[in-house]
């Protein structure tokens, strides 16, 4: 017990305060729903995760910037009591901001893991996560799907969902007190299809669903509800809000499946959320209304008239003369839709501590990259394009335009842009675990094991097939490399730099272009005749999935001569018999039926046709095992071409990777056999005399 490092000790009725030591090890602590006070001690950082809602602490401008929200969620549920300014919110659960029938779902992508919580920067909603799933490698609180699912208008909507392995809780903060409706979408879509009798169709989800404390479904089964698998079904509740506040819990109680589509795979999953009064609002910017002025006499209104005229004239003119000021920046958004989020330069100066060389991240090819703290507590990284750079104005507008164009799990969420005079600028979420080739070759100090590399493997697969296939326009990427692909708290992979993203009509069949990419990534077609289709991300993705195999970039000339070229190398020993040589040395083990599917994939996508290679949705089917990976028999033309081969050897021995960094993530997921859970949907009073030295031994 000397290396504990998860502690579950929620709903337990403790009391009194925290120790005031802790052992080092312990990195995951939920002492949620106790009747604990006092103080939070000093071991208290942000490096840990810590579940420490509704209890009654007493806490401070440091605990809070250690712990934002909390305040909001101790018993007494300070935030907005006796004072609501809320009627409704909505939330896209697991996901990015969307709008689905009308409706803006607000984003709830934030890391949650094992022990966690967030409030909005509003203060009108939360989420509370606890819960650890049991003999899982890969603690992924996010389901991400491809799927189109059915009997809804907008698919999209379940395309994420929230996971937990235990308790998960949403809270509604500062709600006008009367009847509200309860909204809850769900969509399975982890499971197959009883009919095709695979393994995967033997999956149930089976959980109860809490609104206000008390069970309004029990041992409720999505699939079974909606009628199969991949269909939407949304559960309506009425819900009486008396004190400003609404709870809305999802409790696994121990029952259906727990090892399919894979070990450890259990608990509840919510799509979205939305929650609706039954009543007139006089909150939530509708003000109550006023009946006063009734009597007012025939004089004041004489007199207010021409004032409140004069006054809208006056400001006419100032919004005009104003306008015309901004006119050269704003037609930069013309035709894109929707209009980003914008920022003013003085405040991500403010927020980068006026672009500081120590919070500068990267270099990327349009200029640096500097992490910043935004006003309302959003850790951003902000990438300033040099005016300097090549064509950087039209290649920011389309970065604009795409990636406010696209949401995707698997693709990098731009927060919003700065375009002041001839400053450009773009501001991204900040993704803590660098990028891909930073950790791949060993420049991050963090080492993936193999469920990790085979879960990036997938996951960039399904970003670029939803780029390719599922989004509108259709995008290609252009620039798929390691260096763009960047990693969460998670090690959630996400595709980033859409700087070089090319968008085509689905009736067009290719673009010929001036090529811009990375030599060592692109495909045949595109560097020596400027042929753009999708096909030419697929070859990229290919050249990626051989570097995590490997755990070696594509070009190393430091290594022996029939070594450097990576794709080189895997045919040979690919045709020899010889393929798991190619996987990376260090790794202490690894899955050969995956080793053997990434492989195969790579070697299909590094095809010289662009025709023989596989559209990326099938390449997920191929890596995720729904089917068979396709035999590869020839060996691509280009690399029986000893000129073609030397041509490209001289260029690809250039330094020519660069990447949007972010600071390293001291955080490291422990054997499960290191945990303590005690678990329960309500208090149940237990004698825990030995909680300080739980904490400060780690026993």
């Amino acid at each position: 017990m000397d290396s504990l490092t998860y502690l579950f000790l929620g709903n337990n009725s403790l009391s009194g305060p925290i120790p005031s030591r802790k052992s080092e090890t312990l990195q995951t602590i939920d002492i949620s729903y106790n009747m604990l006070s006092g103080n939070l001690p000093s071991w208290i950082n942000s490096d840990l995760n810590l579940n420490f809602v509704a209890n009654n602490f007493e806490l401070n401008s440091s605990s809070s910037r250690l712990l934002p929200g909390l305040e909001c969620l101790q018993r007494s549920f300070a935030c907005n009591r006796n004072s609501p300014r809320y009627a409704n919110f909505s939330i896209k659960c697991g996901g990015p901001r969307m709008m689905s029938n009308g409706i803006v779902f607000e984003a709830e992508n934030q890391t949650l893991g094992a022990a966690g919580f967030n409030v909005t920067s509003a203060q009108n909603w939360a989420v509370s996560n606890v819960g650890l799933f049991a003999d899982r490698q890969n603690q992924l609180y996010v389901q991400n799907t491809l799927a189109q699912v059915t009997r809804t208008t907008t698919p999209e909507l379940y395309q994420t969902s929230r996971l937990s392995p235990g308790s998960l809780r949403y809270y509604g903060l500062g709600l006008k007190n009367g009847l509200y409706t309860v909204n809850l979408f769900f969509a399975e879509t982890a499971f197959s299809d009883q009919s095709t009798r695979s393994w995967r169709s033997l999956g149930r989800r089976i959980f109860d669903v809490y609104i206000q404390g008390t069970r309004q479904l029990r041992d409720f089964e999505i699939s079974k509800e909606a009628g199969g698998v991949e269909r939407a079904i949304v559960k309506n509740f009425t819900a009486n809000v008396t004190d400003n506040h609404l709870e809305i819990h999802l409790f696994w109680a121990g029952k259906g499946t727990c090892c399919t589509p894979e070990q450890g795979y259990y608990g509840p999953s919510i799509s979205a959320i939305n929650v609706v009064p039954n009543f007139i609002p006089t909150v939530s910017g509708i003000p109550p209304g006023t009946h006063e002025g009734k009597n007012q006499t025939g004089f004041i209104v004489g007199i207010t008239v021409p004032i409140v005229f004069v006054a809208l004239i006056l400001v006419f003119v100032i919004i005009y003369i104003k306008r015309r000021k901004k006119d050269d920046d704003e037609e930069v958004f013309i035709g894109i839709g929707p209009r980003p989020n914008t920022f003013s330069y003085a405040e991500l100066k403010t927020a980068t501590e006026d672009f500081s060389p120590s919070k500068k991240l990267g270099e990327g090819g349009f200029g640096p990259v500097f992490k910043g703290t935004l006003s309302d507590g959003r850790v951003v990284a902000v990438k300033q394009l040099s005016v300097a750079s090549h064509h950087g104005r039209d290649q920011f507008i389309t970065e604009i335009a795409t990636i406010s164009a696209v949401q995707h799990r698997n693709l990098v969420q731009l927060y919003g842009c700065c375009i002041e005079g001839n400053r450009r600028l773009l501001v991204y979420e900040y993704l803590e675990n660098k990028s891909l080739d930073q950790t791949l070759f060993g420049h991050s100090g963090l080492h993936l094991d193999w469920p990790t590399r085979f879960n990036i493997c997938l996951s960039v697969a399904r970003g670029l097939a939803y780029l390719h296939e599922e989004s509108r326009p259709r995008i290609v990427h252009r620039d798929v490399k390691a260096s763009n692909i960047l990693l969460d708290a998670e090690m959630c992979p996400k595709i980033s730099d859409f700087g070089l993203a090319k968008l085509y009509d689905d009736k067009k069949t290719h673009i010929s272009t001036r090529v811009a990419g990375t030599i060592g990534y692109l495909a045949p077609e595109y560097a020596m005749r400027g042929h753009l289709t999708e096909k030419a991300d697929v070859f990229g993705f290919g050249v990626v999935a051989l570097e995590i195999l490997c755990g070696r970039p594509n070009t190393d000339t430091t290594l022996q001569i029939d070594r450097i070229y990576l794709l080189e190398w895997a045919w040979n020993l690919y045709e020899n018999d010889q393929s798991l040589n190619l996987v990376d040395p260090t790794l202490a083990e690894f899955n050969k039926t995956e080793a053997f599917r990434v492989l195969g994939v790579a070697l299909l996508c590094t095809q010289a046709s662009p025709s023989m290679r596989p559209l990326m949705s099938r390449v997920v089917a191929m890596l995720a095992g729904d089917i068979e990976v396709s035999t590869v028999t020839s060996k691509p033309s280009y690399l029986t071409d000893y000129d073609f081969k030397d041509i490209t050897g001289t260029f690809m021995s250039e330094e020519t990777q660069t990447s949007m960094a972010s600071s390293t993530s001291d955080n490291t997921m422990k054997s499960n056999n290191n945990a303590v859970t005690v678990t329960d949907p309500g208090p149940s009073p237990v004698n825990v005399s030995g909680f300080g030295d739980i904490l400060a031994e780690g026993r």
